[in-house]
C-alpha cells in the first residue's frame, strides 16, 4: 500500500487510455479466470471479491453481522452487474465495460480536487496514478 495523491481527472484519463486500461483489466480477468477458458464463473470472481471485502470496503455493509445466506444473495448482486446478458458467467467485454463503470463512478466521486488515498499496489487506482506520474515526467 502507498499514500498517493490524485483526483477525479487521474482516473478518468486513465479509463479513457483504452490501451493501458484494457491491458490492466485484461491483465486481472486472466488473473481470475482459473481455468483458462475465457470466462469467469461466479466461483472465480466471488473468490476475489469476497477476499477483497468489497462489500464491506466500497458499500459500508458489515460482512460479519450478515448470514451466509444473505452475504452469498448480496455478492451474487454484485456479479449479475458484470454478468450483462445473463449467461452465468462474465466474459472479457463484460469484465471491461463493467470495471470501465466502476471506474468512472470512482472519477464522479473523487471530483476535481485532490485528495490523499492509501491504494493498495496492483490496485486500478495505483495504476492509474503511476501511469499519470510516467507522462509527467516524459512531459518534463
Amino acid at each position: 500500500m502507498s499514500v498517493e495523491i490524485l483526483d477525479g481527472s487521474t482516473v478518468r484519463s486513465f479509463v479513457e487510455d483504452e490501451g493501458a486500461f484494457n491491458s490492466s483489466v485484461d491483465g486481472r480477468f486472466a488473473a481470475l479466470d482459473a481455468d483458462h477458458d475465457g470466462l469467469l464463473s461466479y466461483e472465480e470472481m466471488a473468490g476475489e471479491l469476497m477476499s477483497l471485502r468489497v462489500l464491506e470496503k466500497h458499500f459500508g455493509v458489515d460482512e460479519a453481522a450478515l448470514e451466509p445466506d444473505e452475504l452469498a444473495m448480496l455478492y451474487r448482486g454484485l456479479f449479475a452487474r458484470f454478468d450483462r446478458d445473463g449467461s452465468g458467467d462474465v466474459d472479457r467485454n463484460e469484465f471491461r465495460a463493467e470495471m470501465k463503470e466502476v471506474m468512472l463512478a470512482v472519477a464522479n466521486g473523487l471530483g476535481f480536487l485532490p485528495v490523499q488515498m492509501v491504494v493498495e499496489e496492483g490496485s486500478f487506482l495505483k495504476i492509474a496514478v503511476d501511469r499519470e506520474l510516467g507522462q509527467l515526467a516524459k512531459a518534463a
